[in-house]
């Protein structure tokens, strides 16, 4: 436009309704919002902390935080500060029935199906980790993920168990043909319960879609980023991970929402303080209560972060789980 004007000597009006263009549109101009600076950095702090989160997991996180940001803001920016987005998954077949296969029971509630496989790693000095993953396939959240050197059948009773009491028994369990689920002493134990069983075809791991998907996910973001050097710090690093999962990570299908998120708000003044052990982390929250010698009933999560049950505070003023 300014081109025109300075060859023919026309005047901007001029030149504009020859052209076609709006003179709204020629005379703007962009302005940089005064948040972009800290959003930027902001996004790239998120992005070096969740290394396989494209922008969309991101802008989600960002959202939880209350940035009022859409995808197409995130993805410009992202793209502009070179971050790499990670490629599209090829697409996949959808699992029709065939005379080899299970039939494919879709969960249509909480607790009604659950998965569970084995996911094999190695620590440092080529010792083999075992870890069993448990996964609701309605909610998408990792139930449990018990690590050790060698898991068995009693192993698999052990973690149902727990999560039984917790939970209470789903209507079905799906796993492949593994000699932990298929040992008797599981099968009489779930039959006995009233779980029933459901055993995909073999060589078929895609009839688990949803504790695969999981284990690629598990394996994407963490074991494929960390040296283990022993079974102490196998545990302790996936069990936050399995937190992180099941509170923090935007997951696509539930609308970049986490599966099990927390659910309340702790009570005023609570500070949360995180201790690795050897099963996991001592979790313990110090809260003011109005009063010395006084009791405050408080709300304090169970191991999954969806049962809760109530406490007090002592004299020392501190909650611990």
């Amino acid at each position: 436009m300014a081109h025109v004007q300075q060859e023919l000597g026309v005047a901007e009006r001029r030149a504009c309704r020859v052209l076609g263009q709006p003179r709204s549109t020629q005379r703007y101009r962009a302005s940089i919002p005064n948040d972009e600076a800290e959003l930027v950095k902001r996004m790239t702090e998120l992005a070096t902390q969740y290394g396989r989160y494209g922008y969309r997991r991101i802008t989600a996180l960002l959202r939880n935080e209350g940035w009022p940001v859409n995808p197409k803001r995130i993805e410009r920016l992202w793209r502009r500060k070179g971050l790499k987005v990670p490629q599209r998954q090829p697409k996949r077949g959808r699992l029709w029935l065939t005379d080899g296969s299970c039939i494919r029971r879709r969960a249509e509630h909480k607790d009604h199906v659950w998965s569970y496989d084995f996911v094999l790693e190695r620590t440092h000095d080529g010792r083999p980790v075992r870890t069993l993953v448990v996964v609701d396939e309605y909610t998408r959240e990792c139930l449990a993920a018990r690590v050790g050197r060698k898991l068995n059948s009693e192993d698999v009773v052990d973690v149902l168990a727990d999560l039984f009491v917790q939970r209470g028994t789903p209507e079905y369990l799906r796993s492949d043909n593994g000699s932990e689920f298929t040992a008797k002493i599981v099968r009489k134990w779930l039959q006995a319960l009233g779980v029933k069983t459901l055993f995909i075809a073999p060589g078929s791991p895609w009839e688990n879609g949803y504790v695969e998907s999981f284990i690629g996910k598990m394996r994407d973001e963490l074991l494929n980023r960390e040296i283990f050097y022993t079974l102490t710090e196998a545990r302790v690093l996936i069990e936050r991970w399995r937190r992180e999962y099941n509170q923090v990570r935007p997951h696509s299908s539930l609308g970049y929402r986490p599966p099990a998120p927390q659910a309340i708000e702790w009570l005023p003044g609570a500070t949360r303080r995180e201790t690795p052990v050897m099963n996991g982390f001592l979790t313990q929250w110090v809260v003011h209560t109005p009063g010395a010698g006084q009791h405050q009933p408080g709300l304090l999560p169970d191991s999954d972060h969806l049962h809760y049950r109530l406490v007090e505070v002592d004299r020392s003023k501190r909650l611990v789980r």
